[in-house]
């Protein structure tokens, strides 16, 4: 493991730098992307905020009517997730210069392993400089680097020099480097974690690292506590996958007012849970759990999931159980503000062939390879399903929604 070099390239403040870039005037102002605060009553959440709004104290996840509060004067902005996701396969072209052991981490962040690298463009410090000095000069943009031996310490590294930063741990001294650092950096951390750690009288991750294993074990459990004695240590020895297949797949939406009518909250996560099965369908993915996500006023959240028999990735298969699962998560005093749908424990399809997922090639793969032909050939919503169109229909909630679809666009010239 010493002698891997490990890059986490971690772009600053993607989404809001992209911004920039495309619109000068903005530099040097607050910048948030999310959405519009329509004065301080805005319903989304904040996606990233550049550093010049990251001085009023203002976050990702924060509500946007939250920031609004804190800088009313910065520039909201609604995500523009396709020229975003553009620059990222640019990225991502930069990187593949240098390796071709990459994992992506989200649309903005990747791992990546240049051990093998070393003799043509040098070691990992020179390799990430390269590294910046091509983000800079093709996309006007500036990345954080962190270079190390194992991934959870590149990680943290990357995070300790922001914006434009590049920190480098030496092979053998990732101790005295995580020593330091607050015990909250400790990957797999979460709160009841982080009080199991203060009743040990650990502030530090150095603290964690001179407890005794089996200390560890007895609070954690066997896996995570183990997990916690080696990361404390510096010890990661986690390849970088290149070819993984992604973990979850899903889709949510925040209402422009708090929704009492529960016939607008079904009909809506119905949509969701078409466009999550279509999204699937296309990438050749199948998944067998499904979540259902409420947000209620006064911003509580709430999840209920169920595990199916095998992996589904039409409508038909995932919608009843997204149904039940709303209902049995529902508080029918509080109107909800959220609501969302994700396929998780995914599966591929080797084949690319997405009807291979159900034994039962029925009515519901059918209806889907035709709604999916229709999409490819006359672009997205020619289809849509009679029970998503506002005419006062209520929600599919069984066979009656089935196989209902409407054709609502078809241009002579596309016939």
């Amino acid at each position: 493991m010493g002698k891997r070099a490990i890059l986490h390239v971690d772009m600053d403040a993607f989404y809001a730098a992209v911004e920039e870039r495309e619109n000068p005037a903005l530099r040097g102002r607050p910048v948030v992307v999310g959405s519009e605060p329509n004065e301080g009553r805005g319903r989304g959440v904040v996606a990233t905020a550049n550093y010049a709004a990251r001085r009023y104290g203002i976050g990702s996840a924060m509500p946007i009517s939250e920031a609004w509060r804190r800088c009313p004067s910065a520039v909201y902005l609604r995500p523009r997730m396709r020229l975003y996701a553009q620059v990222s396969r640019r990225l991502q072209g930069i990187f593949e210069r240098f390796t071709d052991l990459i994992e992506p981490i989200s649309i903005d962040e990747a791992f990546l392993d240049v051990t093998a690298s070393g003799r043509l463009y040098g070691d990992g410090p020179a390799i990430a400089e390269r590294i910046k000095q091509a983000i800079r000069e093709e996309e006007g943009l500036t990345a954080s680097i962190g270079c190390a031996a194992s991934k959870f310490v590149a990680k943290i590294a990357s995070d300790l020099d922001k914006p434009d930063g590049l920190v480098v741990v030496a092979p053998g001294g990732e101790a005295e480097f995580l020593e330091p650092l607050p015990i909250g950096r400790l990957w797999g951390a979460g709160p009841k974690a982080l009080e199991r750690f203060r009743r040990l009288g650990c502030a530090t991750i150095g603290d964690a690292a001179r407890l005794d294993r089996d200390v560890l074990v007895r609070t954690f459990g066997e896996s995570l506590g183990d997990r916690f004695h080696r990361l404390s240590r510096g010890v990661d020895e986690r390849p970088v996958v290149s070819d993984h297949v992604r973990k979850s797949l899903g889709k949510e939406t925040t209402f422009g007012e708090d929704v009492a009518d529960r016939t607008v909250v079904e009909r809506t996560l119905l949509d969701l849970t078409d466009q999550v099965a279509a999204s699937l369908r296309r990438k050749g993915l199948a998944g067998a759990t499904v979540t259902v996500k409420l947000r209620w006023e006064g911003f509580e959240t709430v999840t209920r999931q169920r595990t199916l028999d095998e992996p589904v990735n039409t409508m038909e298969k995932i919608w009843p159980h997204a149904r039940e699962l709303l209902r049995a998560a529902d508080r029918p005093g509080l109107r909800v503000r959220l609501v969302g749908v994700t396929l998780s424990a995914l599966d591929r399809d080797p084949s690319g062939q997405s009807d291979l997922f159900v034994q039962d090639s029925g009515v519901d793969s059918r209806v889907a390879e035709a709604m999916d032909s229709l999409a490819a050939r006359f672009g997205s919503g020619t289809v849509t399903r009679a029970a998503l169109l506002d005419d006062g229909q209520r929600p599919a909630t069984g066979e009656e929604g089935r196989a209902a679809v409407r054709v609502t666009r078809a241009t002579p010239e596309s016939e």
